[in-house]
């Protein structure tokens, strides 16, 4: 062996007792930094927290707005439980009275605010008998019916557009108590009650006899 071999080999064996005893030094810095490491792990073994609601709304926003709806429905719709027809019978019973009531009272606050308006109480009707009774000139047409003559009751008047003068006639029936008037006469005939069917004058005079 040469002198230089010699003396690496001195080295090296005064180095390797150092070296033993700084091992236990850096074991115990592992070990103080084993904790250091631990902590990550604990860290990341914790429980992720729970994604809020804005995570529904983003997955909701990826759906259809009829499949937003219908979860939504499943979300607040309440199961009932299965009834029976006699239950169900009931139910629309009870239901129908429940309205009836809530109209009732409807109707009973209409009347109310319309009896509180002005003006709203009926109007009195006018006493029977009141007003003038009409009278009306013409030529008897036939007194062939006991009691009864037919009037000839001509009018004549300007037409409202063209000016033209438009005669009319109507007959109306007439009671004459004692056939008084005969066919030709010119009479005056009065509005009266109801003598029959076809009969609502009375014969007043006769202004003109026929010759």
């Amino acid at each position: 062996m040469t002198e230089e071999e010699k003396n690496e080999q001195q080295v090296e064996a005064a180095e390797a007792p150092e070296a033993e005893a700084a091992e236990p030094d850096a074991g115990g810095q592992e070990e103080a930094s084993a904790p250091e490491t631990e902590a990550p792990a604990a860290e990341a073994e914790a429980p992720a927290p729970e994604p809020d609601a804005g995570g529904e709304e983003d997955e909701g926003e990826a759906l259809s707005s009829k499949e937003r709806r219908k979860r939504q429905r499943s979300r607040h719709s309440e199961t009932r439980p299965q009834r029976s027809a006699e239950e169900r019978a009931q139910e629309r019973a009870e239901q129908c009275r429940r309205k009836a009531a809530e109209r009732r009272a409807w109707r009973a606050r209409s009347r109310e605010r319309r009896r509180g308006r002005p003006g709203a109480e009926p109007t009195p009707a006018e006493p029977k008998g009141t007003g003038k009774p009409k009278l009306r000139q013409g030529v008897v047409v036939s007194d062939k019916a006991d009691k009864t003559i037919i009037v000839r009751i001509d009018s004549q008047r300007a037409h409202r557009m063209y000016g033209k003068v438009v005669r009319t006639s109507a007959t109306l029936h007439a009671h004459d108590e004692r056939n008084d008037a005969n066919v030709g006469d010119t009479v005056r005939v009065i509005e009266s009650r109801p003598v029959s069917k076809t009969k609502r004058w009375r014969l007043v005079e006769v202004l003109e006899r026929a010759r």
